[in-house]
């Protein structure tokens, strides 16, 4: 559905409410409208969900496949593209770079080895942390991958998506067991999931590792979904210690947020 070269030059140029390029957060929204949908859309369906006219889409979406960022499928229809891969691959170390200062902090006031990490795909991926000072302490490697259904980061990252997708990822996943107390049925996962959102926090009570308790939370609002934990011996990760630990936790996880909605940290 072409469009005049007068049009497409206007449309670049026009200032957008925010006095950015109004073209620009428009692309933007289309490839954000896409990933909430899976990867793959039509045009119409992207025309239904964002308000826009197709003839506006269409060049919005030649621009994107021309950039590699979009590709088009033998059906039509229009999926992310690969080149966003290594964005987001260099966006994920840069948010472990900014999530450190506020894992350092977390460290100092808990006494314990503090984590970050990301729901990709179907699995956890850790990208930051910082080690306690205790010569017995928990290490896990940046740029790990586990399962979420043995760890506390996973159940912080699932606790608020809906049950039926849930299910599907375990399904994809399976639930092996690490340690004679991981939760191994969806719907023992599931229940796990409920009381995240009733108490506000995530335990790993020796499901990964036998020995180790593990508290998250999620970060509110982040750009893409991540959390952020403590791990550390189960004799020093006690019930009381959860106590002191969880406020603090939570008060980190909104200060993040917060840094990450600036664009940086200020910690």
């Amino acid at each position: 559905m072409p469009t005049s070269s007068a049009s497409t030059t206007d449309s670049a140029k026009s200032p957008a409410p925010s006095g950015g390029v109004q073209s620009l957060e428009r692309a933007f929204d289309l490839l954000e409208r896409m990933a909430d949908a899976g990867g793959e859309v039509g045009l119409s369906e992207l025309s239904a969900s964002s308000g826009l006219p197709l003839p506006t889409i269409h060049r919005l979406m030649r621009t994107l496949v021309a950039c590699g960022y979009v590709r088009q499928q033998p059906n039509r229809r229009y999926a992310l593209g690969p080149r966003l891969i290594r964005l987001g691959e260099s966006a994920s170390r840069l948010l472990g770079t900014w999530a450190r200062p506020y894992l350092a902090r977390l460290v100092e006031e808990t006494g314990e080895t503090a984590n970050m990490a990301l729901l990709d795909g179907d699995e956890i991926v850790y990208v930051a942390q910082v080690p306690s000072k205790h010569s017995m302490r928990m290490f896990t490697e940046v740029g790990r991958r586990v399962l979420p259904h043995s760890t506390g980061v996973g159940k912080a990252l699932l606790a608020n998506t809906p049950a039926n997708e849930v299910r599907a990822l375990l399904a994809r996943t399976g639930m092996p067991a690490a340690t004679e107390k991981t939760i191994t049925t969806p719907d023992g996962f599931l229940a796990a999931l409920e009381e995240v959102r009733r108490l506000g926090y995530a335990i790993d009570d020796n499901e990964q590792e036998i020995g180790v308790r593990c508290l998250a939370v999620s970060v509110p609002d982040s750009p893409t979904a991540a959390a952020i934990s403590i791990s550390g011996p189960a004799g020093r990760v006690t019930e009381e210690a959860t106590e002191k630990i969880v406020p603090v936790l939570q008060q980190v996880a909104a200060e993040l947020s917060e840094a990450l909605a600036t664009s940086g940290p200020t910690a």
